[in-house]
């Protein structure tokens, strides 16, 4: 029986990720237990270890989403047990309470979570009395702060690397992407073949998205982050280089959909066929050139020149009349594609 998606990732989390909370948790109980010695120090300890995130950012969102719901749910917790007494089912009502009132002030699902969570543990583990209610609104204050401050000081997280392989890949698909293309559009193609060509070309599209997200968060992973200035031009470089790959994708993908649905076996014997898989060749190269300049390709891959191929637009002869479909659509985006690698409005 294979273990559900649910409960396990691909990849861990970096070890160093796992340290920093524990010592945040650690840190945040014997704080609070000093402070508040009389009570077990729970809601500093579960404070401190939700806050260490991958991101500063994210910690402080984090502490913003539990120092509320922590308030709130002390609060509904010690009205309903200064109107109520202690009845056994008033952590019931309390846990309904806390929802309903999440709900009513449109709280995120995390927040509305921990107001009813922190309204049950006061009544669970504690009373409702003023005191204890305040004493641990101040615990929770205690574990976000030391949480805060574990997760900037121990090396912040900046998730720089993982943009870097993702832009990586995604260059290095491209440019084999439009290699396969100018090798594919000269000769006889069957079937199978064609739809293992547009199948890899739409591969391309899941790739943008990863590398688009990676780096997003990468720039998240440098908000508020003290190392941010080593890493602020790097990420600026990267986003740039794949606004520029974005839609070169788009049109790798148009070209190779084009392609198949106009095929048939005379179209290599155009002219103009043949001068544009030269172009798109040409364009491989200065995607790889363009990857390999912004440092993102890991490949010792040997290019046949430092500067761009793309030189000069392509002038093509007039094709036949029932090829002109295929052969205008492939040079329109041909010229959005030089447009892009050379950086053309």
């Amino acid at each position: 029986m294979r273990i559900p998606a649910a409960i396990r990732v691909a990849t861990r989390s970096p070890l160093l990720q796992v340290v920093k909370s524990a010592a945040a948790t650690i840190a945040a109980w014997l704080v609070a237990g000093w402070a508040f010695p009389s009570q077990l120090p729970v809601f500093a300890a579960i404070a401190a270890l939700l806050v260490v995130q991958p991101s500063i950012n994210q910690s402080l969102s984090k502490a913003l989403e539990r120092s509320i719901g922590v308030i709130a749910g002390v609060v509904i917790a010690v009205g309903l047990g200064l109107l109520l007494g202690s009845p056994r089912w008033i952590v019931l009502l309390a846990i309904v309470v806390a929802m309903l009132v999440a709900w009513v002030f449109r709280a995120s699902p995390g927040t509305g979570n921990q107001v009813a969570i922190s309204a049950m543990l006061v009544l669970a583990l504690g009373s409702s009395s003023p005191e204890y209610a305040f004493a641990r609104i101040v615990e929770t204050l205690i574990g976000v702060a030391i949480g805060i401050v574990v997760n900037a000081l121990i090396v912040p997280p900046v998730l720089v690397e993982p943009a870097r392989r993702q832009l990586g890949l995604l260059g290095s698909e491209l440019a084999a992407s439009l290699d396969r293309l100018a090798d594919a559009l000269p000769h006889p193609q069957t079937p199978e073949r064609m739809q293992e060509l547009m199948l890899e070309a739409r591969l391309l599209r899941p790739m943008k998205d990863a590398a688009d997200a990676a780096i997003a968060a990468g720039e998240e992973s440098l908000t508020l982050n003290p190392r941010r200035s080593t890493h602020r031009d790097e990420l600026r470089e990267m986003r740039a280089l794949g606004e520029r790959l974005s839609p070169i994708v788009t049109q790798v993908i148009g070209m190779t959909r084009a392609y198949a649905d106009h095929y048939d076996d005379s179209i290599g014997e155009e002219p103009a066929v043949i001068a544009i898989a030269e172009q798109l060749r040409r364009a491989g190269h200065d995607v790889r050139l363009a990857v390999q300049s912004a440092e993102l390709s890991s490949e010792p891959e040997a290019l046949t020149s430092a500067i761009p191929a793309l030189t000069a637009p392509l002038v093509v002869r007039p094709p036949s009349s029932q090829h002109w479909i295929l052969i205008g659509s492939l040079m329109e985006d041909l010229r959005r594609i030089r447009g892009g690698l050379l950086d053309e409005d």
